[in-house]
Parts: C-alpha cells; sequence; structure tokens
C-alpha cells in the first residue's frame, strides 16, 4: 500500500502529521503500509520554481493513494496561471482523472452545539455531497483576460459533455443504493445550456436506477434547502463550481470546516484524500488548527483505496470517544469543553485507536 504525502502549505504539514500518526497505528500492527514524500504547492514552487515538480506527479502517478494536505498564501496570489499552488492540485485531478469528489456532511452528536444551526434540524443529518471535479468553469475552455475594443474582459467557459455528465451520475446513483437510496441532482437549467444538458443526461442515467429516487433543485434553492431541511438530502450531485460553493457551505452543519475529509476518485480504486479546509494561512504554525478532517480523510482512504471497512470504522470511532470525553480544537470549542492543539488532538486520536 504506497501512499504518496503530498502534505503542501499553510496548516497543511501540521494536520497531514496528525492523520499520519493514525496511519502509523496501523503500519504498526502489520498493515504494509509505504509513505513517501513530496513538495506540491507554494513549497514546491519556493523549492523548483513549479507548484507540481515532475518528480512529484510521478509520486502521485505511481501510488495507490495520495494524502494531501492543503495548498496556496497570500504571496503567491499575483503568480502567473500554471504556477500558482491551486494549479498544482487541478492539474492531479485532471491528469490521474480523478473526476467524482465525495464529500460527506455528518453532523456528531458531540457537536450540534457547534453549528449555528437549530439542533432540531440536524439531528441524524448524514448527507453526500457528490462533486464532478474535472469539467466546469474550472477547466473549460476559452478562459482568460482579454481586449475588446480596449475595455478588460475575463471569460471563464461552463462547459460539459454527455459522457462527463453521464459518468458521474452513475457514480451518484451507484452511491445512493448503498445509502438511502435518494438523489437530488443541482444545476441551473433554467439559465444555463450546460446545465440544461446536464439535467437531461441525468434524468436518462437515472431511468437505470428505478431503485433509487431522483429530484432536480436550481442551484440557489439548494442552498436555502441545505440550511431550511438538510437532512432531506441523501446524495447531492453537483458539477464543479456548484459543488465547491454547497460544500463549503454545509461545513456549517458540522460546527466547523475543519470537520469535512473529502475523497477525489477515478475510474478505479486510486483516490486523492484532503480534508477542505484550505490552507489557512492565518493560523499555520499556531498548533491550533483542528487535524480531524484530515484524519477522517485518512479512514476514507482505508475504506475506499484499500478496502479497510474495519480500519476506517476504527477511526471514526476513535474520533467519537475524543469528541465524547470533552476535547475540542479552537474552531469546535463550547462553554465546559477541554480546549487542546493540533498535536494533541492527534495524540488522543491515537490513544482512543487502542
Amino acid at each position: 500500500m504506497k501512499i504518496a504525502v503530498l502534505p503542501g502549505d499553510g496548516i497543511g504539514p501540521e494536520v497531514t502529521a496528525q492523520a499520519l500518526k493514525v496511519l502509523d497505528v496501523f503500519a504498526r500492527e502489520g498493515t504494509p503500509i509505504e509513505f513517501e514524500h513530496g513538495l506540491i504547492g507554494g513549497c514546491a514552487y519556493d523549492e523548483s520554481g513549479h507548484p507540481l515538480p515532475d518528480s512529484t506527479f510521478k509520486l502521485a502517478r505511481e501510488a495507490d493513494a495520495i494524502l494531501f494536505g492543503a495548498e496556496g498564501g497570500f504571496q503567491y496570489e499575483t503568480l502567473s496561471r500554471g504556477l500558482r499552488p491551486g494549479d498544482a492540485l487541478l492539474s492531479i485531478r485532471r491528469e490521474l482523472n480523478l473526476f467524482a469528489n465525495f464529500r460527506p456532511v455528518v453532523t456528531w452528536p458531540e457537536l450540534v452545539g457547534a453549528s449555528p444551526l437549530k439542533a432540531e434540524r440536524l439531528e441524524g443529518l448524514d448527507l453526500m455531497i457528490l462533486r464532478e471535479l474535472t469539467g466546469d468553469l474550472y477547466f473549460g475552455e476559452p478562459r482568460g483576460v482579454t481586449s475588446e475594443n480596449g475595455v478588460r474582459v475575463g471569460i471563464n467557459t461552463m462547459r460539459y459533455d454527455e459522457n462527463e455528465i453521464r459518468r458521474i451520475a452513475h457514480v451518484a446513483f451507484r452511491t445512493a443504493r448503498t445509502r438511502r437510496a435518494r438523489v437530488c441532482s443541482v444545476d441551473k437549467a433554467n439559465v444555463l445550456e450546460s446545465m440544461e444538458l446536464w439535467r437531461e443526461v441525468v434524468e436518462e442515467v437515472g431511468q437505470e436506477y428505478p431503485d433509487v429516487t431522483l429530484e432536480h433543485l436550481y442551484v440557489d434553492a439548494a442552498a436555502m434547502s441545505l440550511l431550511r431541511s438538510p437532512q432531506h438530502f441523501d446524495v447531492l450531485l453537483t458539477g464543479n463550481l456548484f459543488g465547491d460553493i454547497l460544500s463549503d457551505e454545509a461545513s456549517m452543519l458540522t460546527g466547523s470546516i475543519g470537520m469535512l475529509p473529502s475523497a477525489s476518485i477515478g475510474d478505479g480504486t486510486k483516490g486523492l484524500y484532503e480534508p477542505v479546509h484550505g490552507c489557512a494561512p492565518d493560523i499555520a504554525g499556531k498548533d491550533v488548527a483542528n487535524p480531524l478532517a484530515s484524519i477522517l480523510s485518512a479512514a476514507m482512504m482505508l475504506r475506499m483505496s484499500f478496502d479497510m471497512h474495519s480500519g476506517a470504522d476504527r477511526i471514526e470511532r476513535a474520533v467519537r470517544r475524543v469528541l465524547a470525553s470533552g476535547y475540542r480544537t479552537a474552531d469546535i470549542a463550547e462553554p465546559g469543553t477541554k480546549l487542546v492543539g493540533t498535536a494533541q488532538m492527534g495524540d488522543l486520536v491515537v490513544a482512543a485507536l487502542s
């Protein structure tokens, strides 16, 4: 089991280190796990002049799974396109064809009070946001900033072909079959032709899954419903842009974006696993970041890339025990809880695994 470890920038190295502590428990127990580290993002640019060095891409391509931390930083925002830290992650997603992004949104009972929503709206919440990851405005052409009649014009193209839509729709319906058999497809078909095609193709695929209920929502209505009645959703199928926005909104259902793991999968079992929260440079190096999203991403890795369901369950139970014992990082702290730092939270999860 060869895992490419790409901690990246900001709080990425801190939270990834805690996930590695947890995975190392399984290595010590005899699971054949091999870790190999690589540079990506801003730190790779500082070292080599490019955010995705050839050696890092080779490592990612040859690994069985990728554990990613975060990328970015204020100092890189003025770099040319192609040299920014975020371009490295986009390149890996595209080149390895990791088109299906799974973002589970689960409200842990111990954290109901950390969410700004009323507790009765969150009880038993368990939904999966399934985001198409290699199309849409992020990759569509033409794009760029040009000049027309002396006026600057910014261009991005929302583009999907039916094959791209069809494959992510199949993933959504197959996923729903393992859950509560409901898919809600999110689009803007009343305005955008690309989303009109999205709806048509999802409908066609849905006919192959008569045991799964399909509904459609426009993205603005979906955003409202996520806050008004989140328990209604099971699998939320979205395009790249809408999924990016809705999943960050959904983080408030869990109490903090520091609780959201994710997995990006292609046609096989190879996947890239990462916390959703980003690099958070303002708190980097201060031992205050929440590592639980990274740890839970490692659990997703065991389950989805290595078929280690019992190991993934063990990690999730350990996180639950730590939360039930009252330990919290700053982002999920409430009165009466015990505040801990990044490293101590990782140590607590490791201890709970035993």
